[in-house]
């Protein structure tokens, strides 16, 4: 059941963004398209069973994007004064990372994260552990590259998928 909650939402906030219009034929329409889509495909794909639908988890939807938007800003600048400043060191590695999330969703949407900031890439996922190509590793063992690569994400990802 909250896997058709959370489509509909999702897919009628979609709708209503890329139709611009609050008409009520056009309402009831997306409305009609959304449920036959939520139908149709998600008894066969349960993507949002992991999602907790908390307070705290439904601000945390909502912060979540600042937070990654705040950690791609910063990638970014420093990859920049990487290649602008050839002086500053780079020591790119394959680092392990373990993560806490459970879900399969969480982990997908930790290592898109990590993979969509400047500086990093998710390479390969095994378990609890993520591998990871880093431009400056500045910490390789377990604990000290999780620290500065994973944290930051996963504290607001458990929250939300648990």
């Amino acid at each position: 059941m909250k896997n058709w909650v959370v489509s509909m939402i999702l897919l009628f906030g979609l709708w209503l963004l890329l139709s611009a219009d609050l008409a009520v034929p056009i309402l009831i329409a997306g409305f009609i398209v959304v449920f036959l889509i939520v139908l149709l495909f998600s008894v066969r794909n349960p993507v949002f069973r992991d999602i907790k639908l908390g307070p705290k988890a439904l601000a945390y939807i909502i912060i979540y994007p600042v937070v990654f938007l705040k950690a791609l800003v910063m990638a970014n600048f420093d990859v920049a004064r990487r290649v602008l400043s050839p002086s500053l060191p780079i020591r790119p590695a394959i680092v392990e990372v373990r993560t806490i999330l459970h879900s399969p969703i969480g982990r997908l949407m930790l290592a898109n994260s990590i993979t969509l900031t400047p500086g990093t890439l998710t390479v390969e996922i095994q378990g609890d552990s993520l591998f990871i190509h880093w431009i400056d590793a500045s910490a390789t063992d377990i604990n000290g590259a999780t620290e500065s690569i994973v944290r930051g994400f996963e504290k607001y990802l458990e929250v939300i998928y648990g």
